[in-house]
């Protein structure tokens, strides 16, 4: 602790450490996001394509949609509706970014010091910090899964457009308003489920096989604690963590997308398990997986470097343990 001298005349991110924490993960968080968004676009696109209880009659007697694949996605939306639709969305995804990094800091931090708690050597086991990781990460998504909403349903609004169909909202305060008005407060939760299931999933995946992956390359191989180690193991925990989390990723995303009567009530789905079944049987399994190369991508492009570190983020006090600083390590990458 600083005295009162000493406390006047520090830095501010030693005053006020959990602040500048937040901002500046927050800050690093969204220029993240920025840079990949993309790829999430895409990837939306891509699991809401071909979704059986709308499907036309004309695609499925061909058999075809409009785009097969990442690039021809990509490609089709620049053609057809410009560069710079390709951030269509990007406004509620930063929003996204700063409740969740908030959220689930400080929920991590209270699961950490007052729920799990430390060993009696101060040290925090890695089950502790997969189990808090996972936990944070959900109650995050929760409060985060209003923002997500509104950007699922507005990165569609240029496929709407192109099919004929109006456009729902002006922009993202018309779309909070109007959701609200239309279902009321809980209806800003629609999909929220399958979105705290993925988002569980993704830190269940990342963290444990990181710290696997990690620990057989350093044993079996040749190859030392560096970058290239780092690397290898951040593409498999990437990997396990998308196989994990398409599937309720691609159903939150159809929640969130469907159409809804004058109460809020889907006219498409019941429930997550009911378009489980649809896509499934419509569809047939592999629909689950509809966006994992976009999704894996972004995994793999957004930083396998400790951002903590990086950033200064460090608050003062005793170094971190081992887990402690494998969560930190996967936090961008888990969003």
């Amino acid at each position: 602790m600083l005295s009162g001298e000493e406390e006047k005349h520090a830095p501010f991110a030693e005053r006020w450490p959990r602040s500048t924490k937040f901002t500046l993960s927050a800050c690093a968080a969204a220029v993240a996001e920025l840079v990949t968004f993309p790829l999430d676009l895409t990837k939306t696109r891509l699991q809401i394509q071909g979704e059986a209880p709308v499907r036309s009659y004309e695609d499925a007697r061909r058999g075809t949609v409009p785009y097969r694949g990442m690039l021809r996605t990509a490609a089709g939306i620049v053609q057809e509706e410009g560069v710079l639709k390709l951030w269509q969305g990007a406004t509620p995804a930063v929003y996204r970014h700063i409740v969740y990094s908030g959220v689930r800091m400080v929920a991590y931090e209270h699961l950490r010091d007052s729920v799990l708690g430390r060993a009696a050597d101060g040290s925090f086991p890695l089950w502790k910090a997969v189990v808090g990781g996972m936990t944070a990460g959900a109650i995050g998504q929760f409060f985060a899964s209003p923002t997500d909403l509104v950007k699922v349903q507005m990165q569609m609004e240029g496929k709407r457009k192109l099919e004929g169909k109006p456009l729902r909202y002006r922009g993202v305060h018309h779309a909070f308003v109007k959701i609200v008005s239309d279902g009321g407060v809980r209806g800003l939760w629609a999909g929220w489920v399958p979105n705290v299931q993925r988002a569980a999933l993704v830190n269940m995946g990342d963290l444990t096989t990181y710290d696997s992956v990690k620990h057989f390359l350093l044993l079996n191989t040749s190859l030392q604690d560096n970058s290239v180690t780092h690397s290898m193991a951040s593409g498999c925990s990437g990997l396990v963590a998308a196989v994990l989390g398409t599937p309720a990723d691609v159903i939150k995303t159809r929640i969130m997308n469907q159409p809804r009567d004058e109460h809020g009530r889907g006219l498409l789905y019941k429930s997550s398990t009911d378009c489980l079944f649809q896509a499934i049987q419509g569809e047939g399994f592999l629909s689950l997986y509809k966006g994992f190369v976009p999704t894996w991508m972004r995994m793999l492009i957004l930083p396998d470097h400790d951002p903590g570190r990086l950033l200064g983020l460090w608050s003062s006090g005793s170094p971190m343990n081992k887990s402690e600083e494998l969560l930190e390590l996967l936090h961008f990458k888990n969003a």
